[in-house]
């Protein structure tokens, strides 16, 4: 049993129904969660996951991560002061393809001592995480 981050890519591929990710996706989460892992993300990630399927695919696979997903994710808030600090690491990296979020993400990750994330996003790799799959 390890604690894990799920980022967004990783929500979006469970649902999005694409063979390739979307299945590759699945049976990662399968095993994560037969072994038992802590499955953590934070508010941003969630916000963001949500909007991005009902834009992209529509309310049945917002509804099948309410129902199918969230109840295994221990959500990390994100405060005023955690805020500050994430807003802070954006503007001191000055990237544009580096998002809110995925700052909040990597903050998120620091915080609880956390090393390996479930995501499709390469920039986690880039900040020294491990990157499932």
């Amino acid at each position: 049993m390890e604690n894990i981050f799920v980022d967004t890519s990783a929500i979006y591929a469970l649902l999005s129904g694409d063979e390739t990710e979307s299945g590759k996706a699945v049976s990662v989460w399968e095993a994560m969660l037969d072994r038992g892992d802590r499955l953590v993300t934070n508010n941003y990630v969630l916000g963001e996951a949500m909007t991005l399927l009902q834009s992209r695919i529509g309310f049945a696979p917002v509804h099948a991560f309410r129902a199918n997903i969230l109840p295994f994710l221990q959500v990390e808030w994100i405060d005023e002061k955690k805020h500050s600090r994430i807003v802070e690491r954006l503007l001191n990296a000055n990237r544009r393809q580096l998002s809110l979020v995925d700052c909040s993400s990597f903050e998120t990750m620091r915080q609880a001592g956390i090393t390996r994330a479930f995501t499709l996003d390469e920039h986690f790799r880039e900040q020294g995480f491990t990157v499932i799959p």
